[in-house]
């Protein structure tokens, strides 16, 4: 898998190495993953909110978010096979962002990253 980098400041770091703020950790991972599949759009925290509020299995909360926001999607791809590929990715950005101090942690604002629609 090919390496993702930003910019933070002068320095360049690849997305393994971006540490989550623990508030935002799974909206965070979930992001990282809609980036790494190229997918163009990010959940800001009230996205994130209402489809905690739908449902708490995140396979079905992914399927809502799809089917009301990206239908385009699910005519490209098998809608089952694109959630647990989400999913998938999800987690492994989970598993890479184990809490750091407050003075090593690196937050990348998904929100600046290009093209990316913000929600709905």
């Amino acid at each position: 898998m090919p390496q993702r980098f930003h910019f933070e400041g002068d320095a360049m770091v690849t997305l393994s190495e971006v540490n989550y703020c623990d508030d935002d950790i799974e909206r965070n991972a979930y992001n990282a993953a809609f980036y790494d599949l190229g997918l163009r759009f990010h959940w800001d925290a009230g996205t994130h909110e209402q489809l905690l509020a739908h449902s708490p299995d995140a396979a079905e909360r992914i399927c809502h978010y799809l089917k009301a926001y990206q239908p385009h999607l699910l005519r490209a791809y098998a809608g089952e096979s694109l959630v647990a590929l989400i999913l998938q990715k999800k987690d492994d950005h989970r598993r890479r962002s184990a809490p750091a101090g407050p003075a090593t942690a690196r937050h990348f604002n998904w929100a600046e990253a290009t093209g990316r629609e913000v929600g709905a």
